[in-house]
């Protein structure tokens, strides 16, 4: 293992949210591209998970467990320090790594915010209880966030997009697994 990584075990709810890009200075820094444009998982956590890159060369294998000192955010990207990773050769060696963190470390969400973790594979139904598909993925448009909806009819996938925002999305109920919203299955 390298500096500052302790084997561990992936924890069983981990969620990918960015990897490691590069060394940040000569102090053990290193830069962080979250995949989220609100990366408050990588600030709440204190623990990361790191698996290596699945591409070119990697400096450790299996899952590494990296004890976070301070994380914060620098332009559009994280830089953090870790405990054992003290200059930039051993914040170099990082490089690459995919960062994982336990959905349970996340910060709890406001009421009416949701992880998009949590609403893949989500059933959406209309107002009249027409099933309109599975949720698969969601975009950010900049204004606005819309879930992609994939259906099946007649053995074909139908792709519907809705725009994830209060004037069609009536309910989401995480326990039951399904998004109520006001939309046709025309649209």
């Amino acid at each position: 293992m390298l500096p500052g990584l302790e084997a561990a075990e992936l924890p069983a709810d981990a969620i990918e949210v960015g990897r490691i890009a590069d060394a940040w200075g000569i102090k053990g820094w290193f830069k962080v591209l979250p995949y989220s444009a609100n990366p408050e998982a990588l600030f709440s956590s204190k623990s990361w998970f790191l698996l290596p890159t699945g591409k070119g060369t990697t400096t450790f294998e299996g899952v590494g467990r990296l004890n976070i000192k301070e994380a914060k955010a620098h332009s559009d990207t994280v830089v953090a320090s870790a405990h054992g990773v003290d200059d930039r050769n051993a914040a170099d060696g990082l490089r690459g790594a995919r960062i994982f963190i336990a959905k349970s470390s996340f910060p709890t969400p406001q009421k009416d915010e949701y992880y998009w973790v949590d609403l893949i594979g989500l059933a959406v139904v209309n107002r009249e209880s027409v099933v309109l598909g599975e949720v698969r993925e969601l975009l950010s448009t900049g204004p606005q966030t819309v879930l992609v909806i994939d259906d099946l009819v007649d053995g074909q996938t139908l792709q519907r997009m809705i725009p994830f925002v209060a004037a069609f999305i009536d309910d989401v109920d995480l326990i039951t697994r399904r998004i109520l919203v006001d939309w046709q299955p025309d649209y």
